[in-house]
């Protein structure tokens, strides 16, 4: 087995001992935030306030020793108070220019579809080049740079809808949703006794890699191997939403690169070292479900992208 296959299980095994101390009830989005971060992808987050997205973004940057900032998007919000501005020093008589929080290394995005479609189309360089051309100058972000948008999926009052090239951005959508309710009793129990999820220096949260190991582990990743007829599992779910009488829009080759992607992670958390048609079932709903377009037709039928993908899943013939 490979070297780094077995680091990156026993990593991640880790990280997820130091997170369910404070996060509860949400392990599965927890470990699709890490099969991102490993996968270089980004992601976004959809649920109801008080669901713990926050928490996640900061634990995981507490967790691999990351800068962190938070941006609060509202309709007011300009690109310039995302990626910074030229600014004139009075003392000097010079402009300079002022970095904005898009230079760190995870960017908690909060609310992101509060925000014009200038705004967030802000974060499309960023997201998909890693680097910022500001005032003419181009900059490249520190690594990892890691975008982690959230959404309210019940307020649409005063949104701007992400565009579809936007959407296309984030390796996952994850739905956040309530935890149950053992988890939520432990959730009291915790506060109770004194837990504050604005203090997580009082939780005693241990760093558990740095930024040089995870980019040490994605490289290592190209060890993981994928069996031809697994590739062509891959293709063949992409040319099933592309054929699909329930969508406008199919997956993109965007798309299948993301399932490869993530596909490999998930095997390597699972301390394999080759990947499985299981892992890209997995990894499809999260993947796919902000990529497609239902018609109108199937929307007032009831269908979400969730059973569309639930669907496609079981017409392609799964290799053996």
């Amino acid at each position: 087995m490979s070297e780094v296959v077995t680091e990156l299980e026993r990593v991640y095994a880790e990280m997820r001992l130091q997170a369910e101390r404070v996060l509860i009830g949400q392990t599965p989005a927890f470990e699709l935030l890490c099969i991102a971060l490993f996968s270089s992808g980004h992601v976004l987050l959809e649920g109801v306030p008080g669901t713990a997205k926050t928490l996640m973004a900061k634990l995981l940057a507490r967790l691999i020793q990351a800068q962190f900032r938070r941006v609060q998007f509202t309709p007011d919000l300009m690109p310039s108070d995302i990626v910074g501005t030229s600014v004139f020093d009075l003392q000097n008589g010079t402009f300079y220019l002022k970095q904005g929080p898009i230079f760190t290394q995870i960017l908690l995005a909060d609310e992101i579809n509060r925000a014009p479609a200038k705004t967030q189309a802000a974060l499309l360089e960023a997201m998909e080049e890693r680097q910022v051309t500001l005032e003419g100058e181009t900059r490249t972000l520190d690594f990892p740079f890691f975008v982690i948008a959230t959404q309210n999926p019940v307020e649409y009052e005063g949104t701007y809808p992400l565009p579809e090239a936007q959407l296309d951005r984030f390796l996952f959508k994850v739905l956040v949703g309530y935890p149950d309710s053992a988890a939520e009793q432990q959730i009291l129990r915790n506060y109770d006794a004194g837990f504050d999820a604005q203090a997580l220096d009082t939780a005693n949260i241990q760093p558990v890699l740095s930024p040089d190991m995870i980019g040490r582990v994605i490289k290592g990743l190209v060890d993981v191997t994928v069996d031809a007829a697994v590739l062509g599992y891959i293709t063949s779910i992409a040319k099933a939403t592309r054929q699909s009488s329930d969508l406008v829009l199919g997956a993109s080759p965007r798309a299948s690169i993301a399932l490869l992607r993530g596909s490999k992670v998930l095997a390597s958390l699972r301390g394999r070292s080759y990947v499985t048609p299981d892992d890209i079932k997995a990894l499809a709903p999260p993947i796919l479900r902000h990529r497609l377009i239902l018609r109108a037709e199937a929307e007032l039928e009831g269908l979400t992208p969730d059973r569309v993908v639930e669907r496609v899943l079981q017409r392609v013939p799964v290799p053996r």
